[in-house]
């Protein structure tokens, strides 16, 4: 499948809705129609745009279990979102977006938005490995009172991020419960594959990990607060960017029961800060059974809290403000999960 590296090349080859339907078809059927009920390979295409096996008499939509199933704005409207939301560095707010393309109200955007960030995690994607930095940041507006552990109405969030020289390979990141053992080796198991070294701070949270099949490297915070942002030096510059993102392009108004999706669209990009463009990948978003379908929530009205500058938590109870954010590279366009299903 060929991908458009540029806005021109975008609009010559999806100008029409008859190019986007052709380009769903061959990325869903590249070796041609199979009925997912019978296999059979034979069907004919009814004037509403359905194949009709042959054997078996149903009737197969290309856009059945994917982000498109049962919408009713144009498929070019959709592409256009796509290649806006992955082709800006920062992505997209939801009253951006529809300002940009008149998708019909800011709603609307906003459910698009969520419906491609559930598209960019890929299932069965591979866990991190070798070395890989571990630790908990805080995201939310500074409270004062209950301690320097207390969540309140912040978002406790785990991160880890492959060591690879000086600079940081792949990451993973989501909302945690709490700092306890529990739910940060959960967390680690879901995000690092064993036999891996996770290095993390003092915390006595992760001293339960070699029981888990990890080798555990630990750097203990003893005189400055500032300290855990040299000893891990990953995890925070990676606290620092999410942080500046959620400021900059969502204007911090995230909440806190949508904040994984968020998550997700930010290791999405940052994973694929170097990519060029995604040649020969199939997508998730085409099939229900890759991409199973999630009842979306509805959009948040007063439930919005801000992120503001984030307290940060050292292993040793330590708290402090964050690294001053580093400007990442550029992401580069169209390298988005519902054209692409290649990892990082």
């Amino acid at each position: 499948m060929e991908y458009p590296r540029t806005a021109a090349e975008f609009n010559r080859q999806f100008a029409t809705e008859a190019a986007c339907w052709d380009y769903l078809v061959k990325l869903r059927w590249p070796e041609g129609f199979q009925c997912p009920a019978c296999g059979s390979t034979e069907a004919w295409l009814t004037s509403n745009k359905l194949f009709r096996c042959r054997a078996c008499e149903s009737a197969v939509s290309v856009t059945a279990g994917t982000i498109f199933q049962d919408t009713r704005k144009p498929l070019r409207l959709w592409f256009q979102a796509m290649w806006w939301v992955v082709g800006h560095k920062n992505g997209a707010s939801a009253v951006g977006l529809n300002h940009v393309l008149g998708i019909g109200s800011d709603k609307t955007a906003w459910t698009w938005l969520h419906k491609l960030r559930r598209a960019m995690v890929r299932p069965g994607r591979d866990p991190l490995t070798g070395e890989v930095e571990v630790d908990e940041t805080f995201v939310g507006g500074v409270e004062e009172g209950g301690g320097r552990r207390h969540i309140g109405n912040k978002a406790l969030v785990a991160i880890a991020a492959e060591i690879r020289g000086n600079g940081i390979g792949r990451i993973r990141m989501k909302r945690i419960a709490d700092g306890s053992s529990e739910s940060l080796t959960t967390f680690i198991r879901e995000a690092v594959e064993k036999g891996s070294v996770v290095v993390s701070d003092g915390l006595q949270s992760y001293c339960s990990l070699p029981a888990h099949g990890y080798r555990h490297t630990r750097h203990i915070v003893e005189r400055s607060p500032n300290d855990a942002s040299t000893l891990l030096p990953r995890v925070h510059r990676v606290a620092s960017l999410l942080k500046r993102w959620l400021l900059g392009t969502h204007q911090g108004a995230v909440s806190r029961e949508h904040l994984d999706s968020y998550l997700d669209e930010f290791a999405f990009r940052f994973n694929r800060r170097t990519s060029q463009h995604r040649e020969g990948s199939s997508s998730p978003a085409w099939s229900s059974k890759r991409s199973p379908s999630v009842p979306l929530p509805t959009m948040p009205s007063s439930s919005m809290f801000e992120v503001g500058r984030a307290e940060r938590t050292t292993g040793r109870g330590n708290s402090s403000q964050g690294n001053t954010p580093l400007v990442s590279r550029s992401f580069s366009p169209f390298n988005g999960a519902v054209f692409s299903s290649s990892p990082p």
